[in-house]
């Protein structure tokens, strides 16, 4: 048995592949920014529907004036909580100083007409 030698033919070289896992990294990475998105997705509209202005608004709008004790503090806590623009607080502002004289007090008269309607022009202004 002659065996005959090539001598331009070498052995074959082993090369390292790694595409199996690159794949299975490209497959996470793509998981994981598909929840990302929705996660991001879901917060703009939870956030969008929850909004604290939106509350504070509706407090004020459904608030009893005849107790005017209560009134005064309850205006004043969210009238500061709602007043953005410079408008808005130069009427809050406003508001508050008229509502001073309802605090502190045993025993208060109900509101005037005169913070009434300043009350209620705040509400105008108020953007929500």
């Amino acid at each position: 048995m002659n065996e005959i030698k090539i001598h331009d033919i070498k052995n074959l070289v082993e090369i390292p592949d790694i595409s199996l896992y690159l794949y299975m990294v490209l497959w996470i990475l793509g998981i994981a920014f598909i929840f990302i998105l929705i996660f991001m997705i879901y917060k703009f509209f939870q956030n969008k529907y929850n909004n604290d202005r939106k509350k504070y608004y509706k407090v004020l709008e459904e608030l009893d004036l005849e107790d005017s004790k209560q009134s005064a503090y309850t205006i004043s806590k969210y009238v500061r909580l709602l007043a953005k623009s410079e408008r808005e607080k130069r009427l809050a502002n406003e508001l508050i100083e008229e509502l001073e004289k309802y605090k502190y007090k045993k025993e208060v008269k109900s509101l005037e007409d005169d913070v009434k309607i300043i009350f209620a022009r705040f509400m105008d202004s108020v953007d929500v």
